[in-house]
């Protein structure tokens, strides 16, 4: 196994992580995308996890991309 391997599960499990760390609402009905809001402003920590999620699907399509390059 390459190093790009290693980084895409390391990044995939990450993005996992952000990803189930996001809420928007306290329903399980919002989590499953019924919530209310249509229009939101991400402010805080909120905003920045959602910042962290997109440079790791970076990260793991970089390493997915150069793994099966190389």
């Amino acid at each position: 196994m390459s190093i790009y391997n290693y980084i895409a599960f390391g990044a995939m499990v990450l993005m996992v992580i952000l990803i189930l760390v996001q809420t928007r609402g306290a329903s399980l009905g919002a989590g499953l995308g019924g919530a209310g809001e249509v229009n939101t402003t991400r402010r805080g920590t909120e905003k920045t996890i959602f910042q962290l999620t997109i440079v790791c699907a970076l990260i793991f399509s970089l390493a997915l991309l150069l793994s099966a390059i190389g």
